[in-house]
């Protein structure tokens, strides 16, 4: 099956070479110049994952990315040329999934793309198929979770991310197991991107984010679910 993949990228010479680079590796390939043309394209292509570059002639990746995930959980990959902490955590909290830094090594990015690609697939396990923690429920089959039986919109790596935590049986996942598990990459990701999942994860799930109820941080070695 051919994954679709929307290069949203203002440097016509940088999207074609991303596009070859991509089409080589199979990819079949969706450009879109600015943020505007990204959201119209999005609805019309249906990516499987969008490659958004931060810097755009119209917007920036920040405020295109916030306004993706108004409608569609879609994996999103951010493009930057800064690596300021902050610059990557603002990405990271507008809603990308991951992020890349410039100049980008072909290889490296269709890495992250398959491995992102692979952790939203379905696939097939023993696990628990339902997990409780008060009132909170986490459906593992059918990706539904539920507050005070309400049910709690979550975006693909958010949801995989919590599912991680409650298969765990409220033992440890230190940073690095979840880089492993949800992002594919292990030691060679950036535990930020952790961090700042979770932090989403907590505003979405917990009655009160400052105080978390359900996903508590075991300091200096990860983070659990409060079974």
């Amino acid at each position: 099956m051919t994954r679709r993949v929307l290069l949203v990228e203002d440097d016509a010479r940088v999207r074609r070479v991303l596009r070859l680079a991509l089409e080589d590796e199979g990819f079949c390939v969706s450009e879109a110049a600015d943020g505007g043309q990204c959201l119209t394209d999005l609805a019309e292509v249906d990516p499987d994952v969008v490659l958004l570059d931060l810097m755009l002639p119209d917007t920036d990746g920040f405020s295109v990315c916030r306004e993706i995930r108004r409608t569609s959980s879609v994996p999103v990959i951010m493009v930057t040329a800064r690596t300021d902490s902050h610059d990557v955590v603002a990405g990271l909290e507008s809603g990308a999934d991951d992020y890349v830094t410039k100049p980008l090594v072909a290889r490296e990015l269709t890495a992250r793309i398959r491995a992102m690609l692979r952790r939203v697939e379905p696939g097939v396990d023993h696990r628990p198929r339902r997990v409780v923690v008060d009132d909170l429920a986490i459906g593992l089959d059918d990706g539904v979770v539920t507050r005070a039986e309400r049910r709690i919109p979550l975006t693909r790596t958010e949801f995989r991310l919590l599912v991680e935590l409650a298969v765990a049986d409220g033992r440890i996942r230190s940073r690095e197991e979840l880089l492993d598990r949800v992002w594919g990459y292990g030691y060679f990701g950036d535990s930020r991107i952790v961090d700042v999942h979770i932090r989403r994860l907590r505003q979405r799930i917990e009655p009160d984010p400052a105080n978390p109820r359900y996903v508590v941080t075991a300091r200096g070695l990860g983070y659990r679910l409060a079974i």
